[in-house]
């Protein structure tokens, strides 16, 4: 599948930011699936979403500002606009306003600690927005940092990297993985709307970010990693790591969700963050916090500083090779499962969207 060949999938839900980043009184501007926009809450705190376009000159509403009353003024001109897209003020003249004068309003909805945001045409169904409960407040876990990557790759791209894991024991060597992670018994499986891939290996050397999270001696361990895609970017990851002859229930680990959206066809905004899992794992001498950070940075290393110049080259590789398919192996079935079942959801909105517009 070559850049700039493939079609959005637009009647699901997207993440458009973090609540925290959507702060009283400012503008968030965004560009989603080619499409610049305008964050920002109204009054009463709720997440809005407008097109990113007065529709006088066309000039840019992130250059505007919020007034008190919760209206986005264009910094152009002066027009107001409401939550809903509406102009509600012309300053000139008469004051006559065009009905034209209107933005598009996307529904946003707040859910994990995330706004999701709804492109696409058909009314919304808040029942796909996909399950991450470990990132609610009062979930039981200790979440670290919320983090926003925005990774030079379409996100297709993106998920393949993510749902083949494999690729850690090379790229991620000695961080992430090594090579006695190599050989591991790869298992996939669909449950609903959701596709798992899972790897266990077993009396492994047990690469950093597992030695930290668990009893930082170095010693052989046991190890999983599962990892579960639903439509059309969002990725959980379970990791957990285990004493060879002990039950796998004392187990340190990890939950991390990795949830794509594509900015453009060559971008994606990669939102990111991780929380420790299991009733064991060392105390750390630096503290929890310190701990904390510390695996921030270094999830943040491996998916800016790795992934992504890997990731960046790949998709120029593609790009100058059009026609070309890749050799696949074995390690691919996960995410070939992943991108058949997204060519076949957005070959079905796309029949549906042709047979609405049929006379």
């Amino acid at each position: 599948m070559e850049v700039g060949d493939m079609a959005y999938l637009r009647n699901c839900w997207y993440a458009a930011a973090w609540s925290e980043d959507l702060q009283p009184g400012s503008l968030l501007a965004r560009t989603l699936l080619d499409e610049p926009l305008v964050l920002f809450r109204d009054p009463a705190g709720r997440a809005v979403a407008l097109d990113d376009m007065c529709p006088h000159r066309l000039a840019p509403l992130r250059l505007g500002r919020l007034l008190p009353d919760g209206r986005l003024q264009c910094g152009y001109h002066g027009l107001e606009f409401d939550a809903t897209g509406q102009c509600v003020r012309n300053p000139h003249g008469s004051g006559r306003i065009s009905r034209n004068c209107r933005v598009r309003a996307y529904p946003l909805v707040e859910r994990h600690t995330l706004a999701w945001i709804w492109m696409g045409d058909e009314p919304p169904d808040e029942d796909l927005i996909p399950e991450f409960a470990y990132l609610d407040p009062g979930s039981g876990h200790d979440v670290g940092r919320r983090d926003t990557i925005l990774m030079r790759a379409n996100y297709r791209y993106v998920v393949d990297n993510l749902m083949d894991l494999s690729h850690a024991s090379f790229l991620h060597d000695g961080l992430l993985g090594n090579a006695e992670t190599v050989p591991a018994e790869i298992k996939v499986h669909q449950d609903g709307p959701y596709i798992h891939v899972r790897r266990d290996m077993y009396n492994v050397q047990p690469p950093l970010l597992r030695d930290l999270l668990f009893k930082r001696d170095g010693a052989a361990v046991n190890m999983w990693q599962s990892i579960r895609w639903s439509a059309p970017a969002a990725v959980l990851n379970d990791v957990g790591t285990y004493a060879p002859g002990t039950d796998r229930e004392e187990f340190s680990g990890q939950l991390g969700c990795h949830i794509l959206t594509p900015e453009t066809a060559d971008t994606t905004h990669y939102f990111t963050a991780a929380a420790r899992q299991g009733p064991l794992g060392a105390v750390p001498d630096e503290g929890e916090e310190a701990l904390k950070a510390r695996i921030a940075e270094l999830r943040r290393h491996a998916f800016k500083d790795q992934d992504d110049p890997m990731l960046t080259a790949q998709q120029e590789n593609i790009r100058r090779h059009p026609g070309v398919s890749p050799v696949l192996l074995e390690i691919d079935i996960g995410p070939v499962r992943c991108q058949r079942a997204l060519d076949a959801l957005i070959a079905a909105e796309q029949q549906r969207a042709a047979e609405d517009a049929a006379p």
